[in-house]
């Protein structure tokens, strides 16, 4: 089945549907929509605990760019710096979301969180 459907779309059309529906039904649409506004993605990105290292320190002091070149001609390469050039979209994901899944631990890290 292809479709040009939102996850926020169907979201919506199923608040719509409780909103209309219940006695309290607006009360709890309207509570599931901060919810849903306040979630995080469905598909974080998963990078492993030394590459969030890197973007966590790189991140404000460098733009992604920056970040990229170094791993890929930098003095010397690492693991870490390889898995980054290996995985570019992964790690770009992570870099603009601000938030990723530590491979090793399934922990979630923000940056916004260490302000």
């Amino acid at each position: 089945m292809t479709s040009n459907e939102t996850k926020r779309d169907v979201f919506d059309d199923a608040a719509f549907n409780i909103e209309t529906s219940a006695p309290d039904g607006p009360k709890f649409a309207d509570e599931l929509r901060q919810r849903y506004d306040a979630a995080l993605p469905d598909d974080l990105p998963v990078i492993p605990k030394e590459v969030g290292e890197i973007l966590r320190s790189a991140h404000g002091q460098t733009n992604l760019l920056g970040v990229l070149e170094t791993a890929k001609n930098g003095y010397k390469v690492s693991e870490t710096l390889a898995w980054i050039i290996a995985n570019q979209n992964t790690f770009a994901s992570a870099w603009v979301l601000g938030v990723w899944r530590v491979e090793e631990t399934g922990e979630i890290v923000k940056l916004e969180a260490e302000k």
